[in-house]
């Protein structure tokens, strides 16, 4: 899986979900329907551990089945870009950004930014130092 499927995955955090339905999560994303025997083939189980994992899928909202028996097949029970949060920034990150934007940054900012008191602040510029100066050569 890649980064971004990852991502999207951990929206799912609170689930109770197994590697198999992960995996089906995954490839509902990027192909419109599932049906049994896909999900069998892409995690290597029976139909019976298939039928269960779905029906666990379609129980915790997160696919919903249409028809049923033979025609059963599932489709993702929400749109296939939500709530993909972005990386949050490191604190390196934050005060690069800011001095990138800015040109330079005070300890009094980088408190405010960092939600750190004087010391630490003193403390992580004094060590950001060599670091702003290689990340702008």
């Amino acid at each position: 899986m890649n980064p971004q499927a990852i991502a999207w995955l951990n929206q799912f955090a609170n689930h109770p979900l197994n590697d198999h339905q992960r995996l089906a999560l995954v490839y509902l994303r990027h192909n419109e329907q599932m049906i049994n025997r896909d999900y069998q083939r892409l995690n290597y189980v029976d139909s019976v551990t298939a039928n269960r994992e779905l029906r666990g899928l379609v129980q915790s909202g997160l696919t919903k089945q249409h028809s049923t028996r033979r025609w059963a097949h599932y489709t993702l029970n929400l749109p296939v870009e939500a709530k993909a949060t972005p990386p949050s920034l490191t604190d390196e990150e934050r005060l690069l950004a800011y001095v990138r934007e800015h040109g330079s940054i005070s300890n009094s900012k980088c408190r405010d930014l960092l939600r750190v008191n004087m010391q630490r602040a003193s403390h992580f510029l004094k060590k950001m130092q060599g670091n702003l100066w290689i990340a702008f050569e």
